[in-house]
């Protein structure tokens, strides 16, 4: 059992920065408000954890680093001023708080809260920092890592996330509902030199018709009836990452000064005299197949063209099931950290029953169906009776249909097996009827036939 001495406790919410180390100076844990912090130290955030405080500084030693007095002398420094030096010359000023962490009578680490302030000619490294109020994870939650794969497609996918995020063209992700779309598109963000300027994230299919346009490119005060000067997301994105999902969704109007946007790098908000010059990186995606939408005239050939010069296709759960377990472990290692519960285990006919299922809603769908089976357990074991029924029910029906085969005429089994085909390729294609027919090699109008003749819609 360790204790921590917090002196002054009720003014530590002056602070932005925690730092957390062991007793040797080695940071174990941080939450820095600024990443510019990060940017000047020259060290990306996954490469902070792991060494020792005073390797970032020039002038930080074990004599003066308030770290490595407190670790030394067990006691508190409480609103210390500290003036650090970077490699690269860049001053950083701090108040800081110092504690140590003590396990009985022995030193294990220490705590440390600080603010940090800036020399004036540093000034110039909080653009944009105090307006963007999501500063402090920069809008995302994840980063490569939280890719959790054992599927060789996948693997690719990694992969590319790490070339691509090495350069600043655009990238189309093209994948179901559900298959992680916006996961890839933050690790991008997170893998790139932006990784300290905001990640802004738009679903297109969620934003009314009328006021999509304004959402993107923001208005002027005047230019319609109550309006203000309020900055789209283009602009929002400053430095950062913009994007866009289900950009199919897009009327060919908009999708036209879409294009002018990537292209010429500028924008022009509504009611407004000037344009805007834009230092962002635009990432799209669309949860259909751009040549469908290409096809049916949905998606401007030139857009796709721009916005696909890197294109990701991201498989459904059900073309990587050696994930399934994988998945289903990281669940339930998340939720045991997240809820009140503890599960050790689930039975086999829970995993066979998640193997066999088709997952229409992917990836999502089996974090809910975990989180179900939570709400449901009533032992340290997940059953057959806590995931949801229409889980359950897609393996009776399918227990049912194996064991009736062998009394049925052709004809039924051919229809059967023939309707099986056509519930499949719909939860592929999210039930779009063209891109069914795509896959199927067949017409929209037969498939329509068929449809009605099997009650499918």
């Amino acid at each position: 059992m360790f204790m921590i001495d917090l002196e002054n406790f009720e003014n530590l919410s002056n602070f932005d920065n925690i730092l957390v180390t062991d007793e040797n100076g080695t940071i174990i844990f941080y939450d820095l408000a600024d990443l510019n912090v990060l940017k000047e130290l020259d060290v990306r955030p996954e490469n902070f954890l792991g060494r020792k405080i005073t390797t970032f500084y020039k002038n930080l030693t074990n004599e003066n680093s308030t770290v490595m007095r407190v670790l030394k002398s067990g006691i508190p420094l409480c609103n210390v001023k500290q003036e650090m030096i970077t490699k690269r010359g860049f001053v950083i000023n701090s108040i800081s708080s110092t504690y140590p962490i003590k396990e009985q009578d022995r030193i294990i680490g220490v705590i440390e809260f600080a603010k940090h302030y800036y020399a004036k000619e540093n000034i110039h490294s909080l653009d944009k920092y105090a307006s963007n109020k999501i500063y402090r994870r920069n809008n995302t939650i994840y980063t490569i890592d939280d890719i959790i794969t054992s599927n060789p497609i996948m693997e690719l996918v990694k992969s590319k996330i790490n070339k691509v995020a090495k350069t600043n063209s655009t990238v189309l992700i093209y994948g179901r509902t559900g298959t992680g779309k916006e996961m890839v598109a933050q690790a991008i963000h997170n893998s790139s030199d932006r990784f300290d300027k905001p990640f802004i994230s738009l679903n297109c299919g969620a934003i009314p018709e009328s006021l999509i346009e304004s959402t993107l490119f923001g208005t002027t005060k005047g230019s319609f009836t109550g309006s203000e000067d309020v900055p789209g997301l283009f602009e929002q994105a400053e430095g950062g990452m913009l994007f866009l999902d289900e950009i199919n969704s897009l009327n060919i109007n908009l999708q036209v000064k879409l294009l002018k946007a990537i292209e010429e790098k500028t924008i022009r908000r509504i009611g407004g005299k000037k344009n805007i010059g834009l230092n962002i990186r635009v990432i799209a995606a669309t949860n259909e197949d751009p040549e469908v939408l290409l096809e049916e005239n949905r998606i401007r050939e030139d857009l796709f063209y721009r916005l696909g010069v890197v294109q990701i296709n991201l498989p459904t759960l059900k073309e990587r099931k050696e994930d399934i377990k994988v998945l289903l472990d990281h669940y339930i290692e998340f939720y045991n950290n997240n809820m009140n519960l503890y599960i050790e285990d689930v039975q086999k006919d829970v995993l066979e029953c998640f193997k066999n299922y088709s997952w229409p809603g992917n990836i999502r769908e089996l974090k809910n169906a975990v989180e179900t089976a939570y709400n449901n357990v009533s032992s340290n074991v997940i059953t057959i009776n806590d995931i949801p029924d229409r889980i359950t029910s897609f393996r009776q029906t399918s227990k049912i249909a194996n064991a009736g085969s062998e009394v049925r005429s052709l004809k039924e089994s051919v229809d059967a097996y023939e309707k099986e085909i056509i519930v499949s390729e719909l939860n592929k294609a999210n039930g779009v009827i063209a891109e069914t027919a795509r896959r199927l090699g067949t017409s929209k109008q037969s498939l329509k036939y068929k449809m009605d003749k099997y009650r499918l819609r």
